[in-house]
Formats: C-alpha cells, structure tokens, sequence
C-alpha cells in the first residue's frame, strides 16, 4: 500500500538567499495551480536580515497576477476546485485575522477563486499556519536563527515536501539534514521527476511512488533458502 495524504510544506529563505531566485522560487512553489498542489509552499519563514527585501521584491509580483479563466491570456491564477474549497480558504483567512494575523493582500473570493493573498505577523497556532489551505494564501512568520526555523518548519504533522533558499553551503547539509520531510528542495523547487522517491513523513503518507522504491510498494519479497547437501 502506498498513500499520498498530503502536506503543509515550509519554505525558508535564510540571509544569505539569493533574493531575486528565492522570490522565483516561491512564486512558481506558493501560486502553482492556484496553491492547490500537495507540495505547495505554506508556511514562509523569512529570516529577519532579508525579509523587508524580499516582502518588497515578491509583493509587485502577486499584484500584477490576473484570476480567470486559463484560456485567457494572460491570466495566471485560476479557480479553486469548488465552492466549499472556495469557502475554507475564505474561513481560515478570516479566523487567522481574527487571531491577529495582518493582510497586507487580497484575502477575498473572487468569482469561482481567490485573491492571491499575503498574511504576515502570522503565529504558529493560527490557522493559515496549521492547516494545509490548498489555495493561493501566502503565510509569512519571521525569524531570526536557523534553529528558530527547523524547529518551526519540523513543528508540524506533516511531512510531505520542504523547501529552502541559501548559499551558505554549510548550512544547505545542516538543513537538508535537519528538516522532516520526505523530499526536501534546496534553492529549487521542482523536485518531483518520475525517477525519483515521491512521499513523506508523519501523516503525509505511507511509502513512495515513483522510481525504484515506489516498485517495491507493490511487490512481495521473498527469501527462499535452499540446501543442496
């Protein structure tokens, strides 16, 4: 058996982050089919010497996204798979600001999808943090040390896919290492290719799909001993 139960991935951009790939990177992670993957970036975790750079750098960007119909040009953003997906994005914006969260962006239904939105002053109790959304909400904590943010982005049931920015290649092993997630993508973001393990840890699922390893989920594994005295 071989189950893929999604995620609630982190996304970390540390000081020494190129800014401009970062925000790349976290654009095609964040609003890729409109949020709605399982390896969607959720939870964004900024270290506190580059995070007015990169806010200022990424918020141009979501504005000038356009929701619509996807045969249209030049529209970016499309619609939420239905309306009850529609109204819990709605619900956990709306209680993640109740709780104290700041919307700097969107955070409102449009048509069959929702605004590309931006919370910020978020806390790890709030629902924009807790749940995995499934749509084009961008949550955004601060911190200031790279132990802050493993303990932040490991503090989770999940563990499908993590993502981080840095060129301190140090840090790139200590992280990669660190970080409980099934496929972990350092300064990139595509990480799932036919020939490689796809799946994660805790309730993220059980066993791999894809590659060698996914083969063995749907095989029997037999020893046979044989003497030929």
């Amino acid at each position: 058996v071989a189950l893929e139960l999604g995620g609630n991935a982190p996304f970390i951009i540390f000081n020494s982050a190129d800014v401009d790939k970062a925000v790349d990177g976290l654009m095609a992670s964040k609003f890729r089919n409109t949020g709605q993957t399982c390896v969607t970036a959720n939870r964004i975790l900024i270290q506190d010497g580059i995070y007015d750079q990169i806010m200022e750098t990424i918020l141009p960007k979501i504005k000038a996204m356009k929701i619509g119909n996807g045969l249209e040009a030049g529209v970016t953003q499309g619609p939420l798979i239905n309306e009850r997906q529609q109204e819990r994005v709605k619900r956990i914006v709306e209680e993640s600001i109740e709780a104290g969260a700041n919307l700097v962006l969107g955070g409102k239904v449009l048509n069959n999808g929702f605004e590309p939105t931006i919370l910020t002053d978020v806390k790890e109790d709030m629902a924009c943090w807790a749940e995995e959304i499934f749509g084009p909400v961008m949550s955004v904590i601060k911190f200031s040390s790279e132990e802050e943010a493993v303990r932040m982005a490991n503090d989770c049931d999940r563990g499908l896919a993590a993502f981080f920015y840095s060129k301190d290649s140090s840090q790139i092993h200590r992280v990669s290492a660190a970080l409980e997630a099934g496929m972990v993508g350092a300064n990139h973001v595509a990480i799932s290719v036919p020939e490689a393990p796809f799946g994660g840890y805790k309730t993220s699922g059980i066993g791999k799909e894809g590659s060698k390893h996914g083969l063995a989920e749907y095989s029997n594994i037999k020893l046979i001993v044989q003497n030929h005295n």
